[in-house]
């Protein structure tokens, strides 16, 4: 597995990204693996050189974090791996056990490294921006938790691109640690990011890793309707049918199709391989809950389209509002 830079920074990460959602307490989502059904999907990312790992401290309610540390440690050298974790969602029902305030940000870190049986996280994100809270109060918590040796960077989630340069310039203005990292949503069957979010990260030295590449599976194929599929998570998805299924969107899917069996390939590798080549992009994060979906992601690294195959991809696409950002 090709190891690349974050952004302009000097950490290298595998092309790939292993989200870690999927992995947790199904008492939280039902298609959620529990602990011993997460084991293989450790070993094989690790066997296949997968070395970037992304999770939350809202995914199961911690229960994530828990489950990827344990494997983590289990099978790889702390050195040798990047662990990224976020904070913003709520974490209990208390007014402060949520959001971008000082007082949360730095309950929550401390919280976050205790389940994942860590010292420091590589990357410690802002899962979304935090409309309540002045960004000054979240930018120095953030440069203290840096500081204090519990995180090495400090990475963002969805929001608007005229949020994050705001971002951005606060903490060039106070010398704080800035931003290395943007996780956006990029796939076939959204774009939008395309018009400012990627040319503000790439005018920046930001590495983008793409949260739901494959647009929660739906660019896989089988899912022409929602609740349809082949996995729990594609039946039971209630977030979907508010991001995708237009008519324009079918006509993307089908283009991957026919793509896909002109080159005897997947529509999962095809569909990666079109957000692999975006010159922004770092590393997707890819999602599975069966054993051939890390097989056939870590293949879509060698996957070239032609400027031909990508014009077929793209055409269908019909602009979108923009989703998400809250």
């Amino acid at each position: 597995m090709e190891q690349v830079r974050l952004g302009k920074t000097g950490l290298k990460v595998s092309r790939l990204c292993l989200g870690c959602m999927t992995y947790g307490s199904p008492k939280w989502r039902s298609w959620v693996l529990d602990q011993e059904q997460a084991k293989p999907f450790f070993q094989s990312a690790i066997e296949k050189g997968i070395t970037f790992f992304d999770t939350a401290n809202v995914y199961s309610i911690g229960e994530s974090e828990v489950v990827t540390g344990h494997w983590l440690r289990e099978f790889a050298k702390r050195e040798e791996i990047v662990v990224a974790t976020k904070v913003n969602g709520p974490m209990g029902k208390g007014p402060n056990e949520k959001g971008l305030s000082r007082k949360s940000i730095m309950a929550q870190v401390d919280a976050s490294l205790t389940r994942l049986g860590m010292d420091y996280v590589d990357l410690y994100q802002i899962h979304r921006f935090d409309y309540e809270v002045p960004i000054e109060e979240t930018l120095e918590a953030l440069n203290d938790v840096v500081k204090a040796g519990k995180a090495r960077y400090i990475g963002a989630s969805s929001m608007y691109a005229w949020q994050f340069a705001r971002m951005l310039a606060a903490s060039e203005k106070h010398g704080w640690v800035k931003f290395v990292s943007m996780q956006p949503q990029l796939n076939l069957v959204y774009r939008e990011e395309e018009r400012e979010m990627l040319p503000l990260c790439r005018a920046e030295g930001i590495g983008v890793i793409p949260w739901s590449p494959l647009a929660r599976g739906y660019l896989a194929g089988g899912r022409a309707a929602p609740k349809e599929g082949n996995t729990e998570r594609a039946r039971t998805d209630e977030f979907s049918p508010r991001l995708y299924y237009t008519a324009a969107d079918g006509q993307v899917v089908d283009a991957v199709g026919e793509i896909a069996r002109e080159r005897g390939l997947s529509n999962m590798q095809i569909a990666l391989a079109w957000v692999l080549r975006h010159k922004a992009v770092t590393a997707p994060i890819i999602g599975a809950s069966k054993l051939g979906h890390i097989d056939e992601a870590v293949s879509a690294v060698g996957v070239e389209l032609s400027d031909d195959e990508v014009k077929r991809l793209e055409a269908p696409y019909q602009p979108k509002p923009v989703l998400d950002h809250a």
